[in-house]
């Protein structure tokens, strides 16, 4: 399916780009475009690549019109264009609902007009239950995606989204704050010992947006099954893999718009969730505006079931979370002083 075909990444300069182009450098495309804001990290990537087949457009989400001029010709899209960072959101709410929500507008629009094929929304565990101006402006983004593939007309590109938890090593994740604090000999600062999150790695993002794109069906959403580890544990096995581990920790308090644990599926959507092994599809709601069945009648399933979240999925050891972490090139990288690659 991918013989001879288009591909759009928005966003394409983040550590998603940069893996997903690591998986997909000998798939057959003609073209793969890379849209982002940062001339600089198209440059860097450029020079990384050195691949005719890379294309660069500079534009924003938020403009239809320069991801209009980028989306002509593309047969599948990546879009994972998003302002991510939850203290930037929580200060500039609007710029993540012109970012997240609008533009993810703007993006399924220019695909529909160009007759994309497919369009793989990413979007975030903060999503579900958000507390933080950024998880709802990603939980709006999966309501739009869901509306737009609800209203598609049969010619017009399917649209899924997939939901993942903390990317390991990835630009502002909690594992290189730790290792440069470490470096610096400042203490190592944990908001609650006891706080759980979800251990993916770009890796297991991009596998999990190759699934979705090559099983999904429109208004689908897809999770991929992950262990999680307390945030202690972590901070620990840094400094194990460090050979720091008598370094000094302290403990700050949970900050604003955090979570004790992150869901990445809420009961609603855990109880019509398909099991598919490593995954979870969820199907898309298909309820009109007559909401008779669930204002008379609700649904008893709902209250048997329970959310899917870090807090009881699979904990990882102390030791496993080292292992793991040592399993990453990026975190090997950032251990021997190396920059992290771009994020």
């Amino acid at each position: 399916m991918f013989e001879n075909a288009t591909l759009l990444i928005t966003g394409g300069t983040g550590s998603f780009g940069s893996t997903l182009l690591a998986h997909l450098a000998e798939w057959p495309f003609r073209e793969i475009r890379i849209f982002s804001r940062d001339e600089k990290k198209q440059d860097d990537m450029r020079r990384l690549h050195m691949n005719s087949r890379l294309k660069f457009y500079i534009g924003d989400v938020r403009d239809p019109r320069s991801i209009a001029s980028a989306m002509a010709g593309v047969d599948y899209v990546f879009h994972a264009a998003a302002l991510k960072q939850v203290p930037s959101c929580e200060f500039y709410p609007l710029e993540a609902v012109k970012t997240n929500v609008l533009g993810t507008e703007n993006v399924l629009e220019a695909a529909e007009k160009y007759k994309v094929r497919r369009v793989v929304c990413l979007s975030t565990d903060k999503a579900v239950y958000p507390i933080n101006a950024m998880g709802i402006s990603k939980a709006l983004m999966e309501k739009v995606a869901v509306a737009k593939a609800r209203s598609m007309a049969d010619d017009g590109p399917v649209i899924c989204a997939t939901r993942y938890g903390n990317v390991m090593a990835s630009r502002g994740s909690v594992i290189p704050h730790f290792i440069r604090q470490v470096s610096s000999g400042v203490p190592l600062t944990i908001t609650d010992p006891a706080m759980t999150r979800f251990m993916m790695s770009l890796d297991d993002a991009v596998e999990l947006v190759l699934y979705a794109f090559e099983h999904g069906h429109s208004g689908d959403l897809y999770v991929q099954k992950a262990p999680a580890a307390t945030v202690g544990d972590v901070a620990h096995a840094v400094l194990e893999l460090m050979g720091r581990p008598d370094h000094p920790i302290e403990i700050i308090g949970t900050r604003h718009g955090e979570k004790l644990f992150e869901t990445l599926l809420s009961r609603e959507e855990f109880v019509s969730a398909h099991d598919q092994g490593g995954y979870y599809r969820v199907p898309p709601d298909t309820r009109d505006l007559n909401y008779e069945k669930f204002v008379d009648r609700g649904e008893v399933a709902i209250s048997g079931s329970g959310d899917y979240t870090s807090h009881n999925t699979q904990r990882l050891t102390r030791s496993e979370v080292v292992q793991l972490l040592w399993g990453l090139p990026s975190v090997r990288r950032l251990l021997n002083g190396s920059e992290m690659e771009t994020a």
